[in-house]
C-alpha cells in the first residue's frame, strides 16, 4: 500500500459504521492503516462491520447526549486517543409535502441527522482541542446545496454543513480540522429502499447527472479518508460535492439534459 492517503496508526470513529456510506469509510479507513471503531444503532451489525476489518463495535443512539459521552468515554478508554471522527449517522425521509409529513418523522430526521452529529462532533471535538490535534469528516448532502422536497431531509443536511464550519473555525487555532463531504444519490441501502418503495426513480437518479450514473459508497468513503489524512492538512470548514456532476447537470434541464455522448 502507498503512503500517499495512509492512516496507519490512527484511530478512527465511524458513527452510523454499520451500513451503506459509514460501513463504507470504515473499510476504507481499516484499510488504509487505521484502526476502526464502528459505532451504529444497530450493535450487532456494527459488531459485524468491526470484526470484518479488526475493529471493534459499539452500540449506541446518537440522538442521546449522554450515550454519547458514554461512548466517546468508553471508546478512547478501550481503544485509544480518537484522531479521525466521521459522523455517517442519519436517516433519510420520502418527499412528502408538508401537509403529509409528520411532526414526529420531521423531529426525528431532525434528531438523528443534526442533534446527532452535533453531539458526537462535540464529544470528541472537545477531547480532541484537549490533545491540539484530530479531524472531523461530517456527512453532509448535496440536497443542502438546492431546492428538493425532502423538507425536513434537506434542511438537516444544511444545518450540517454550516455547523461543519462553524465549528471548524471554532477549533481551528487548536489544530482541529473539520470537513464535510456532500454525497450525490449514493447506492446506500436506505435510498435503494426508498426506491423500492417507489419513492425515487433510479433512471432520474442516474440521469440528473453528468456521468449519468449513482454514486457508489465507497467514492464517498475515499473522499473522506483523503479530508481524514494529512495529505488535506491544510483543507478545513470546506463542503466537498462527491456526486457525480448532480450540481453542473441540473442547469441543464431547460436544454434538454446533459447530452449523450457516442453510444452512452
Amino acid at each position: 500500500m502507498s503512503d500517499v492517503g495512509s492512516l496507519k496508526d490512527r484511530i478512527a470513529v465511524v458513527t452510523g459504521g454499520a451500513s451503506g456510506i459509514g460501513a463504507a469509510c470504515a473499510r476504507v479507513m481499516a484499510a488504509r492503516g487505521a484502526r476502526v471503531v464502528v459505532a451504529d444503532v444497530n450493535e450487532e451489525a456494527a459488531a459485524k462491520v468491526a470484526g470484518e476489518i479488526g475493529g471493534v463495535g459499539y452500540g449506541v443512539d446518537v440522538r442521546d447526549a449522554d450515550a454519547i459521552e458514554a461512548l466517546a468515554e468508553k471508546s478512547e478508554r478501550e481503544v485509544g486517543p480518537t484522531d479521525i471522527l466521521v459522523t455517517s449517522a442519519g436517516i433519510v425521509q420520502p418527499p412528502l409535502p408538508p401537509e403529509e409529513l409528520s411532526l414526529e418523522l420531521y423531529d426525528n430526521v431532525i434528531a438523528v441527522n443534526l442533534r446527532g452529529t452535533y453531539l458526537c462532533a462535540k464529544a470528541y471535538g472537545l477531547r480532541m482541542v484537549a490533545r491540539r490535534s484530530g479531524s472531523i469528516v461530517t456527512i453532509s448532502s448535496v440536497t443542502a446545496e438546492r431546492s428538493v422536497p425532502l423538507h425536513a431531509y434537506a434542511p438537516s443536511k444544511a444545518a450540517v454543513t454550516n455547523m461543519t464550519m462553524n465549528l471548524a473555525a471554532e477549533w481551528g487555532r487548536a489544530g482541529i480540522r473539520v470537513n464535510t463531504v456532500e454525497p450525490g444519490y449514493t447506492r446506500t441501502p436506505a435510498l435503494q429502499d426508498q426506491i423500492d418503495r417507489g419513492h425515487r426513480d433510479v433512471t432520474l437518479l442516474e440521469e440528473n447527472s453528468t456521468l449519468g450514473r449513482m454514486v457508489e459508497p465507497e467514492e464517498i468513503a475515499k473522499a473522506v479518508a483523503f479530508l481524514a489524512s494529512d495529505e488535506a492538512s491544510a483543507v478545513t470548514g470546506i463542503a466537498l460535492p462527491v456526486d457525480v456532476g448532480f450540481f453542473s447537470a441540473g442547469s441543464w434541464h431547460p436544454y434538454g439534459g446533459v447530452r449523450r455522448q457516442g453510444n452512452r
